[in-house]
């Protein structure tokens, strides 16, 4: 399925307070953490060659996001850069003094970190990055997982030191209850996605992500025509659109909105002209999208900068998992996780329609830009879903248990 963007908002300007976390000097302070963590190097923009003259495009360049900070996933950019700036904003008040990345070894600003703790909901990534950002600032962490998380996904997030807690239901169940229990005793909840009342956090969790578009646009020869971007509540879809439209105003490319069918929120709520949480269906297998109700900042931004909102299926997500893994001769591999290569899918699903190449003007000459969010972040599903498995078996093995 294939909505076009037909909201009121479209093509106005974004609103002042998304505009000020996701304008052109947002990736400044993105940088200057990744250099406080010595992680100056981008992560690598690969060309795919081979896979655009197979589907008929000019170029197809992926941001590989698997390999950042050593976390998996492009979320280290968000959770973990959130929660360093909040400690050092608390350190801040707290010692009446102007503190910076530079400080967070100094023993006044460790003990201001020792008394926070931090919470959130997660499909797995998000907490990872928060666990991974509390013990690298010497705070706590207490991370909400839901059923559908894979035990191999929470014990990467406990081997960061974090207190686990298991919530009934599905991701938004989880959100709900690191709300309330936070709110509770007093933690800091450090959320990807965002309500009425509670914006700032997600904010910055969303201006993490524009470091991508900077290191992108660095290396490429030139710039793309169309970027193809997946969302679960649809945060970094946001981040990236926002910033693009900021950068690049009319000249940006065409963007498209990626969603697994069985958790379409975004899609949904372009259909109804507002935000929308929509019933939960069958688990996907791109467990990372999974989500039924829009993040209220993602869904603002989107409504003005998203050109396209489209769905996914099963088989499309999985095939562009082995599409990545196994490239045709002349392409660099890549390890996407099975939401990492959902808008490859979205790129395949709208190659093979006449319909949907016109309605969104793909065609010899397009170059397209997307982001691989994540590796294999669970290794053993993985490789039954790329390596062992036909595709439609191992999708049958993950809803059946």
């Amino acid at each position: 399925m294939l909505v076009l963007n037909q909201h009121q908002d479209y093509g106005r300007s974004l609103d002042p307070a998304d505009a000020a976390f996701l304008d052109i000097s947002a990736p400044d302070n993105v940088e200057r953490f990744l250099a406080y963590r010595g992680a100056t190097q981008p992560t690598p923009l690969q060309t795919l060659p081979a896979l655009a003259h197979r589907l008929g495009l000019a170029a197809i360049r992926v941001k590989d996001e698997s390999t950042r900070l050593d976390l998996g996933s492009f979320k280290a950019l968000g959770g973990a850069y959130a929660v360093v700036r909040l400690v050092l904003e608390e350190a801040g008040r707290q010692l009446k003094r102007t503190v910076d990345f530079a400080d967070l070894n100094a023993a006044d600003v460790r003990a201001v970190a020792r008394s926070m703790t931090v919470g959130c909901a997660t499909d797995g990534n998000h907490g990872r990055s928060v666990a991974a950002g509390t013990q690298f600032a010497g705070a706590r962490a207490a991370i909400f997982v839901h059923a559908g998380v894979s035990a191999r996904r929470v014990e990467a997030i406990a081997t960061f030191g974090a207190e686990i807690i298991r919530v009934p239901g599905t991701y938004d169940d989880a959100v709900a209850e690191a709300s309330r229990v936070c709110a509770a005793k007093g933690w800091l909840v450090v959320s990807d996605t965002s309500w009425p009342g509670y914006e700032r956090v997600p904010g910055m969790v969303m201006q993490g992500y524009t470091i991508m578009v900077r290191e992108a646009w660095n290396a490429m020869p030139q710039p793309p025509t169309h970027v193809f971007i997946q969302a679960g509540v649809g945060g970094l879809a946001a981040a990236i659109a926002g910033h693009l439209e900021l950068l690049l105003g009319e000249r940006r490319p065409k963007f498209i909105v990626v969603e697994p069918t069985r958790a379409a929120c975004v899609l949904e709520s372009a259909r109804a002209g507002h935000a929308v949480k929509i019933d939960h269906d069958e688990p996907t297998v791109m467990a990372m999208l999974e989500c039924y109700e829009p993040s209220l900042i993602a869904w603002r931004v989107l409504s003005r900068c998203a050109d396209a909102f489209m769905t996914v299926d099963e088989q499309d997500a999985v095939e562009a998992m082995r599409d990545l893994a196994r490239p045709m001769p002349g392409d660099p591999g890549i390890v996407a996780g099975e939401s990492g290569g959902a808008g490859l899918a979205g790129l395949c699903k709208a190659m093979r329609d006449e319909t949907l190449r016109g309605a969104i003007g793909l065609n010899s000459t397009s170059r397209i830009f997307l982001i691989n969010t994540e590796g294999a972040t669970d290794p053993e599903l993985y490789r039954k879903l790329v390596h062992q498995d036909p595709p439609a078996i191992a999708h049958r093995m993950l809803v059946s248990g």
